[in-house]
């Protein structure tokens, strides 16, 4: 296991997939503990590259290091020490929650004991102990999102990987969403956050802007706007998409 300040360390990262390329030539680094946000529009390639991150696809090249970890031969180390969240919700629709948790405890490796420990704090901390046993099917989509979170959390990883989060929820539940995001870093756990909404780069510690597969910026939000004498993220990435 390679030891490193960073939780991430991404060096000439290219996905092709036959002659389109999805990733080109990325090159970044994540710190411990931060929150990271990988942005772009639909299709910049976000998703590969989380995918390639979390160990799901192989790189066509480049070097990738995760939470001390090579991608290439070490992705069964790098999957026990990462969260994921899918953009796709991905519990069980049929089972009721306090369901799930055991559930994906158990895929996690975690005891009986823990596992209920966590349910149940992780329960109260939503405000669902008198729901535990609802079927998800009847949960509102804020609440399941919520809900995916606390699952991808709860073995406590080193890196939790958050893919489109808040795609598809209102703007309250969205701050809601981001509050449990700061929570969990503030815990020592590094947020990696992919998103298409650009006010969202400002909650962040650092962000990355993609487009086209390849990243065009990446620094603090308050760096970025100085940068480019905009007023906003959303300002920055016009003017970086418009290039």
């Amino acid at each position: 296991m390679k030891q490193t300040k960073n939780i991430i360390e991404v060096k000439n990262l290219v996905k092709k997939f036959g002659r389109f390329v999805a990733n080109d030539n990325l090159n970044f680094e994540v710190k411990k503990g931060e929150i990271f946000g990988f942005l772009g529009a639909n299709g910049a390639g976000k998703t590969t590259a989380i995918k390639i991150l979390c160990g799901l696809w192989r790189p066509t090249s480049g070097e990738i290091n995760v939470a001390g970890y090579d991608v290439y031969k070490q992705t069964n180390e790098i999957k026990k020490h990462i969260g994921y969240m899918s953009q796709k919700f991905s519990m069980y629709e049929d089972l009721t929650i306090k369901e799930n948790f055991r559930f994906y405890g158990g895929i996690y490796g975690l005891s009986s004991l823990q596992i209920k420990k966590k349910t149940k704090e992780l329960l109260q901390r939503l405000g669902l102990e008198e729901s535990q046993n609802k079927l998800l099917n009847a949960i509102p989509l804020g609440w399941k999102q919520k809900l995916a979170f606390s699952v991808a959390i709860m073995h406590e990883p080193k890196i939790v990987f958050l893919d489109e989060p808040t795609g598809g929820v209102d703007p309250i539940t969205r701050r809601q969403f981001w509050d449990m995001i700061y929570e969990t870093a503030n815990s020592g756990i590094t947020v990696f956050v992919t998103t298409h909404y650009m006010d969202e780069a400002e909650y962040c510690d650092r962000v990355s802007i993609m487009v086209d597969g390849k990243i065009e910026a990446l620094d603090t939000p308050e760096k970025l706007k100085k940068d480019f004498s905009a007023e906003s993220m959303n300002d920055v990435f016009l003017k970086l998409a418009r290039k």
